[in-house]
């Protein structure tokens, strides 16, 4: 069957992604133009790569159909949520000026012990895994990725793993290999189990020092000296930025399902065998999708006195309804309306203001994602990213606030340190996410729909680019800053295309 041309197959929804590359104590003054200019470059490649992605049809991926998992939602012409994030995660993993996979730092002992995980709204039976420990894996994301995709197998003991090729475990004691048929019913694998996982699942392994990069090695030397010095903490500093955080993206796919994607080599020197926020559902990632009345969202305003929604009502690549529901979020709204689900999507508003319609809102379907990066042990404290959620859904507020609340200046993670503020590293972090907002009246007519972009930290800096609603990309570090846009010209882009086209 001949491919259908791209113009004629827009998005449902209109795709969106945002990445973060680490939090913590990032002075402008400690950052050299060499090293700004750096992650300017690696955080714009990497969402603008994931941007053409997301953007391409998936017929022209003949790889990704085939490996394609039988819950996703088999009319969708482009990569879902979970792929567009986990393909941004890879990327990360593989640069390595981020604390994840290449770049992660090292434990007391010298050693790389790295976790991921992700979540989903809806779509797949776990939702949300976790792995951590590993310390073979080239790109733990992807098997993140891989147990959430098996998850329903798994479940119902379904899943044949046995047959698949086995693997010697190189550089390993010889011994009985663990019993591990599948994932099970587990949410969250540790280490040789994991690992184990990972080579049935035929991922990429390596040998630990695929990990070893220089600058790593010499922030665990200085950490330590630091500490043995009496000059401060092995895996904090008040005078430079020593990595804590966590690699993440997350995306917003034409279904409107959102995913969250995280990756890390956790804290600078932590001890071995410490599990952080990363792995841990609630803590460091969360995603959810709920129904409620009204739209605090939409009527709400952010702590600036914008709304949060401000220009984000023009939502779909072509004139026509607001959005297309998807079969699963058809479903979804069935269960919200007191009568039987009658589908009338209505044309769209004029204004990119706000709604405008003469329609009175009934029911309003909410999807949420964050992924938090920062000190970790401070995000499962207040179960951050969970708390988040609960915040939009249980209090009527708008995700932006919810995040702000949690990880801005002042919030829930900066006062849970206490006394210990700026001395630590405790509290420090921020997050980012996006949230969608459906809205229908009571015969079950489509009034609007919008996507928020969310963002905020409440330490010196963090790394984070996404796409701005004109559709180019940003990045920004610190709070009191534009965000350095990248208007790339046709030839840029058509670059980006081509290297695209041969990664496929």
């Amino acid at each position: 069957m001949s491919p259908t041309p791209a113009s004629t197959s827009q998005p449902k929804v209109k795709p969106r992604v945002i990445i973060h590359g680490g939090a913590g104590n990032i002075k402008r003054e400690n950052l050299s133009a060499d090293q700004y200019e750096a992650y300017r470059r690696s955080l714009l490649r990497i969402v603008t790569s994931t941007d053409v992605y997301m953007r391409t049809p998936k017929h022209s991926n003949s790889k990704e159909a085939h490996h394609q998992s039988p819950q996703s939602t088999t009319s969708s012409r482009y990569p879902s949520a979970l792929e567009t994030a986990t393909y941004a995660v890879v990327q990360l993993e593989n640069d390595a000026l981020f604390n994840s996979g290449h770049g992660a730092v090292f434990t007391r002992d010298g050693i790389n012990e790295l976790e991921a995980s992700v979540m989903v709204s809806r779509g797949y039976a776990k939702r949300g895994v976790g792995v951590t420990g590993l310390r073979h894996v080239k790109n733990p994301i992807l098997l993140a990725k891989g147990m959430l995709e098996q998850g329903e197998r798994d479940i119902w003991g379904e899943t044949d793993l046995k047959g698949m090729a086995s693997h010697d475990r190189e550089g390993e004691d010889e011994g009985e290999e663990l019993n591990v048929p599948s994932a099970q019913t587990h949410t969250l694998i540790h280490g040789e189990t994991a690992e184990i996982l990972a080579r049935k699942y035929e991922l990429e392994m390596v040998d630990p020092s695929y990990y070893f990069t220089q600058k790593r090695w010499d922030e665990h030397i200085a950490g330590l000296e630091r500490e043995k010095n009496r000059k401060g903490l092995a895996s904090w500093s008040a005078d430079c930025y020593i990595p804590q955080g966590t690699c993440g993206a997350v995306a917003l796919d034409e279904d409107g399902v959102v995913c969250v994607a995280t990756s890390t080599g956790g804290i600078t020197n932590k001890l071995t065998g410490r599990i952080g926020d990363t792995p841990v559902v609630g803590a460091g990632f969360w995603a959810e999708v709920w129904c409620e009345s009204g739209d605090p969202s939409g009527s709400g305003r952010s702590r600036a006195g914008s709304s949060p929604w401000r220009s984000l009502t023009e939502y779909l690549e072509l004139p026509g309804p607001v959005v297309e529901l998807s079969n699963g979020l058809c479903s979804f709204f069935a269960d919200c309306l007191p009568t039987p689900f009658l589908y009338t999507p209505v044309a769209r508003a004029s204004t990119n203001s706000g709604y405008a319609g003469g329609g009175d809102v009934y029911k309003v379907i909410r999807s949420t994602a964050v992924s938090g990066t920062g000190n970790g042990d401070s995000f499962l404290r207040v179960a951050a990213a969970r708390s988040v959620a609960s915040i939009a859904r249980w209090a009527s507020a708008s995700s932006a606030e919810a995040v702000n609340r949690i990880a801005g200046q002042g919030g829930e993670l900066e006062t849970s340190a206490g006394s210990r503020w700026g001395k630590t590293g405790e509290g420090e972090g921020g997050m980012i996410g996006i949230e969608l907002a459906v809205a229908v009246d009571k015969s079950g007519k489509v009034l609007y729909s919008r996507s928020e972009i969310l963002q905020d930290h409440n330490c010196a800096g963090m790394f984070r680019a996404w796409i701005g609603n004109d559709g180019l990309p940003e990045m920004k570090i610190w709070h009191d800053e534009d965000g350095d846009r990248e208007h790339l010209e046709n030839e840029s882009f058509s670059r980006l295309d081509e290297k695209f086209s041969s990664w496929r």
